[in-house]
């Protein structure tokens, strides 16, 4: 893949963004991030423009992690062999564990020593999103919520229109049987339950007004009629909607190459898939079907960088690569070589950043449009959070392969889930 040039003129414009350093000998602080064939490209790029900018931080990147949960795991188990990294990229709902086991640096004192804060483009409700019980311990990084792609092409040879898309399941469903055509190796619709083992299901409770645990997270929620539904779509999905029991790199693969019309998954691959479709067919981007009016949400994917280092030196060191990352320039950076959109507001008012980028891109700004019913990537608590991601995938798959009946396998999931949580 060629290296592309998002911002002219980078140094320059990255040495307005950064914060100087006194000039001393340069401290070099690890950096690990997850899921590199996204990602990969815009933090060498980020960090190249860092490094320009200033001589006091050096950045290393650790051998980067294949998912979220790899990352957890990988900065875990350097907790316990004493080789943290300084900093890393976790998912948002991964922040939690890091908080309760006091293995992130609280960032509010950071946050509060800089001057003129407001105006940095760091908007308050933006930045609950890396907050545990109210204290700061991630930036915002990327960003995302989950929409709908489709192939426009196919939508209109099944006599569908691309400008009027449907907003309901039963409408996609519909329109996914007209499109649906196996012999000719041509598939109606895909829906990527499994992004992250359960942010999919959690966008299907969502958005039918559910929430995960009851207030006092004691108790499992996701039973009762907002559970009921979304597994009861879930399963409409392979008996309506004409959904097959495929892998995501299938299901993006179909979608790529034109073989499949209807492809539900996050804004995250939106410039990936851009890039691959060009060509081959007209791609266009939908909401995500709401299903209980006002009191419908949808979770905010993505990363937060967080600060791991013990050396108050390092520490300093990664709150300015911090900044730097998640600020302006690094937005920017990130926005155009993904499809999440950004945790910082600055950049979308800049027409020289992302103000024009977005006029020019309709596609990239549907998930920007959902912005209002946006709550936080639920994050289980207790030890076994990680355990509980991984019992919700492996019971969600016996609905997919249909090897399970959904109101059986939700009252499992419920007692399988309830057993793990903390006493």
């Amino acid at each position: 893949m060629k290296r592309r040039t998002f911002l002219a003129g980078s140094a320059g414009t990255a040495a307005l963004a950064a914060t100087p350093l006194a000039a001393q000998q340069a401290t070099e602080i690890t950096v690990q991030y997850p899921i590199p064939d996204i990602f990969k490209e815009v933090h060498e790029e980020i960090a190249k423009r860092f490094m320009a900018a200033q001589s006091a931080v050096k950045v290393k990147f650790l051998q980067p992690a294949k998912e979220y949960e790899d990352a957890t795991q990988q900065v875990l188990r350097g907790a316990v062999t004493g080789q943290m990294p300084d900093a890393s990229f976790q998912g948002l709902n991964r922040q939690r564990i890091f908080a309760d086991r006091s293995l992130a640096v609280p960032l509010d004192g950071f946050i509060k020593a800089e001057k003129d804060w407001p105006a940095k483009g760091y908007d308050g409700s933006l930045l609950t999103l890396g907050q545990v019980k109210g204290q700061q311990y991630g930036m915002g990084f990327s960003l995302s919520t989950p929409i709908i792609y489709f192939n426009a092409d196919l939508v209109k040879k099944a006599g569908g229109n691309p400008d009027a898309f449907p907003k309901t399941w039963d409408g996609i469903f519909e329109l996914a049987k007209k499109i649906h055509k196996p012999n000719d190796k041509i598939y109606g619709f895909h829906f990527d339950w499994d992004i992250t083992g359960n942010w999919m299901w959690q966008a299907l409770n969502f958005s039918n007004g559910g929430t995960m645990l009851t207030a006092d997270e004691k108790k499992v929620a996701f039973g009762g009629d907002a559970g009921q539904k979304s597994i009861a779509l879930l399963k409409r999905m392979v008996s309506e909607g004409t959904m097959r029991d495929v892998s995501q790199a299938t299901s993006l693969q179909d979608f790529v190459s034109g073989r499949l019309g209807i492809w539900a998954h996050s804004t995250s691959r939106l410039g990936g898939v851009t890039k691959q479709s060009q060509g081959v067919f007209d791609l266009r981007t939908a909401t995500f079907p709401l299903g209980a009016g006002d009191k419908s949400r949808l979770p905010a994917g993505g990363n937060a960088v967080m600060i791991h280092a013990k050396d108050p030196a390092k520490q300093k060191a990664a709150w300015e690569y911090a900044k730097f990352a998640t600020g302006p320039v690094g937005a920017t950076v990130m926005v155009k070589g993904t499809g999440y959109f950004p945790a910082n507001a600055l950049p979308a008012k800049d027409p020289k950043m992302l103000g024009e980028f977005y006029e020019k891109n309709p596609n990239h700004r549907t998930a920007i449009g959902q912005l209002p019913v946006m709550t936080a990537w639920y994050a289980f608590p207790g030890e076994n959070g990680l355990k509980i991601t991984d019992v919700i995938k492996d019971h969600l798959q016996t609905v997919v392969n249909q090897s399970g009946k959904p109101d059986d396998v939700l009252k499992k999931m419920v007692a399988d889930v309830q057993a793990l949580l903390p006493k």
